[in-house]
């Protein structure tokens, strides 16, 4: 998998490609031969790729130059692409940096023949296409001249590819508004180039007629506005007529957002390359469900608890492998801190913990590509589309919002109440777990009662954070302690000195997270806080 990053520039036909010497210092600028590039589309029928923003394609022709004719066949290899931006976020849409015009995107190829989608190609798109079938959409030729620019040490910085493309075949109905042709420019950067790299390049480009466009796949652009219109989980704005908004519109804005968490991240899930993706996809899981509690009397009772223990199910799976990931991580960087000597027990140490991950691993990917899950993702999306309201849903969303957050603060007080004076770490998981679900409520309806919502889920997200560090250290503990005195564990006495190590580490982290989470909880039950709840 690698990041693409690229501006697209129109061109008219009689648009002459500058010379780029000396538009960056030190570049050597070259120029490639001619080729023709074949490239078929996939996607459903109804365009789902294409309007959550991904490109599924078979290109054949990349190789060297390419005359005119047909390519041998079985050639070509098949690509993948994916919106890139924040993993903090649930957005799943393409386009530009808002603070610049370069378009990112994650790719992944694959070899193979053009004849039938690739399992592993029909993996990474699972979630957007669920049940519907992969057909071909558009074809495309495209004659692409390119200029290579290289700095002094042959390190790639950027590459233009000025592409006429014609386009062969529209598969389906449509909606008409389509080129027949377009000439556009591209400017892709190396992967250590800068956005000024693509500034420079952009702006000889511009001096030389080119101008900017609009920052769309070459398929989009084929397919017209039907590939444009909203994906099938839109986003709910709330800016204009918030006041307004009812109690539906607040529950499709948090089921949307969640479901479209879930989506984007599945990707990345069954790549494991990146193991963020599985703490936003479990993430997804978690809010899902507690947004689902959180409006449990704005929604029908029976359509959310079947919701809810799908989404239980999921989330069992994700969380297998994501706690992994957390013991994992929060070991090795203990393991870094021991003297040299205890480097090669430490990663033994860390191997056989290890084991777990790789069967959470396996078992998740088998959830994966389940009909369980994808008949939880059919659901989730109509949900998000059309949710199983009440009819206390159709009161404004800012009279509720109080008393929907109401609860779950109340709970929260209740379990820190009742701790007594000296209480364990299974008790404040639990009141962890309660302030976790009422900092979600409040994210909830945070986009209708801004600041008041912003305010509680920042200061009870400090004091989930306290008691979250507190828990990690406590099972790292515990799982340290059951692999040492395990019969079965091969360990050797320099890796048990070691595990022994690791667990004081652990032991000392939990100590002085104990002492700290009541200055948390102190700022998050201040009176201004809360006050606005009911």
């Amino acid at each position: 998998m690698a990041l693409e990053r690229e501006v697209k520039l129109e061109a008219e036909a009689e648009f002459v490609l500058p010379d780029l010497t000396g538009v960056l210092p030190g570049a050597v600028v070259s120029v490639e031969a001619p080729r023709r590039l074949r490239a078929t589309y996939w996607d459903t029928a109804d365009l789902r790729l294409a309007r959550a923003g991904v490109t599924v394609r078979h290109r054949a022709g990349e190789e060297g130059s390419a005359p005119p004719g047909d390519e041998p066949p079985g050639g070509g290899h098949w690509t993948v692409k994916l919106p890139a931006g924040d993993n903090r976020t649930g957005d799943n849409r393409p386009g530009e940096d808002r603070t610049s015009a370069v378009m990112s995107r994650r790719e992944v190829d694959f070899e193979g023949a053009s004849d039938a989608v690739p399992a592993s190609v029909a993996g990474l798109v699972r979630a957007h296409v669920r049940t519907a079938a992969l057909v071909p959409v558009a074809r495309l030729t495209t004659r692409r001249v390119s200029l290579d620019l290289r700095g002094p040490t042959n390190a790639p910085i950027a590459r233009v590819d000025d592409d006429t493309v014609t386009v062969d075949e529209v598969i389906g109905d449509g909606d008409g508004g389509r080129p027949a042709c377009f000439r556009e420019i591209e400017v892709e950067l190396g992967p250590d180039a800068s956005e000024e790299v693509a500034r420079a390049v952009v702006n000889r480009l511009v001096r030389a007629g080119a101008t900017e466009g609009n920052p769309v796949p070459k398929v989009l652009r084929a397919l017209g506005p039907a590939a444009l219109r909203t994906p099938d989980v839109g986003s709910v704005a709330f800016d204009r007529g918030r006041q307004m908004a009812s109690g539906g519109v607040l529950v499709r804005g948090a089921l949307a957002a969640g479901t479209s968490r879930l989506v984007r991240h599945d990707p990345g899930v069954r790549l494991g390359e990146d193991p963020e993706d599985v703490h936003q996809a479990r993430v997804a899981t978690r809010r899902l469900r507690s947004d689902l509690a959180t409006f449990s009397d704005l929604v029908d009772s029976a359509w959310a608890t079947h919701l809810r223990s799908e989404l239980a199910w999921l989330g069992d799976a994700l969380g297998r492998v994501r706690d992994s990931d957390v013991l994992l991580d929060r070991l090795r960087a203990d393991a870094r801190l021991l003297p040299e000597v205890d480097y090669h027990p430490a990663a033994h140490v860390l191997e056989v913990l290890g084991a777990d991950r790789v069967e959470a691993q396996v078992a998740l990917a088998q959830a994966l590509d389940s009909p369980r899950y994808l008949g939880l993702l059919d659901a989730l999306v109509d949900a998000a589309n059309a949710p199983r309201l009440t009819p206390l849903a159709e009161t404004p969303a800012v009279e509720l919002a109080p008393a929907l957050v109401g609860g779950t603060w109340k709970r929260l007080v209740s379990a820190i109440d009742d701790l007594g004076g000296t209480p364990g770490d299974d008790a404040l998981h639990q009141v962890r777990i309660k302030a976790k679900r009422c900092r979600y409520a409040a994210e909830a309806v945070a986009p209708v009662a801004r600041k008041p919502a912003g305010r509680l889920g920042r200061r009870v997200a400090d004091l989930q954070t306290v008691l979250g560090d507190l828990h990690d250290a406590v099972v790292a503990e515990d799982r340290l302690r059951a692999m040492v005195t395990s019969p079965g564990t091969p360990l050797t006495p320099e890796d048990a000195a070691v595990a022994g190590a690791l667990m004081e580490t652990q032991r000392r982290r939990a100590g002085d997270q104990r002492r700290q989470w009541h200055k948390a909880w102190r700022k998050a039950s201040k009176s201004k806080v809360h006050s606005w709840l009911r």
